[in-house]
């Protein structure tokens, strides 16, 4: 049986999100150079409203997407069907990218964007921003802006989008 908790709600996220957006512009002192890249799926919707939030309090950023479906660790594990698409403003090189994802967890999507990003350019610096950091890392990386930490069990999934963070229980997602 499932069981679903809401840990945030859509105007938490808001408020998280805008909280981020300061924390960008103030790590970079302003913006120049930062591009934002959402992960698909999941940190495309984070990475456009980080981008509206940072073009309301001071400029407009270059905003894309990346499909990370073929530099995943576990390609033979599981079917893998790139259907997303990877789109990216600008160049990525020299620039201060900021990977945008929805939820942390083991590290190996990021590890995977990381790999994904070599083929379009050498960013001059990469950093992570994250709406939820859930734990249970397995590769050595720290985002460096986190809308919500929630400490979970293996056994817990996290789904998060612009209405909400929600924690279940048993069950499927």
């Amino acid at each position: 049986m499932e069981h679903q908790s809401q840990i945030l709600g859509s105007e938490d996220v808001r408020r998280a999100c805008t909280r981020m957006a300061h924390e960008i512009i103030e790590r970079n002192r302003g913006l120049d150079d930062v591009v934002l890249v959402g992960i698909q799926r999941g940190g495309v919707w984070l990475a456009q409203m980080l981008a509206e939030d940072l073009e309301r309090i001071e400029a407009s950023v270059p905003t894309g997407a990346i499909d990370v479906s073929l530099h995943r660790d576990d390609i033979g594990l599981r079917p893998v069907l790139p259907t997303e698409v990877t789109q990216l403003p600008v160049s990525i090189d020299d620039a201060i990218v900021v990977i945008v994802d929805d939820v942390l967890f083991t590290g190996r999507t990021v590890r995977a964007c990381l790999d994904a990003l070599g083929e379009y350019g050498r960013p001059r610096v990469v950093q992570l921003a994250v709406m939820v950091d859930r734990g249970h890392r397995e590769l050595p990386l720290r985002p460096d802006y986190i809308g919500k930490n929630l400490p979970t069990s293996l056994s817990e999934q996290v789904r998060a989008d612009p209405d909400g963070v929600v924690l279940i229980r048993g069950g499927e997602l």
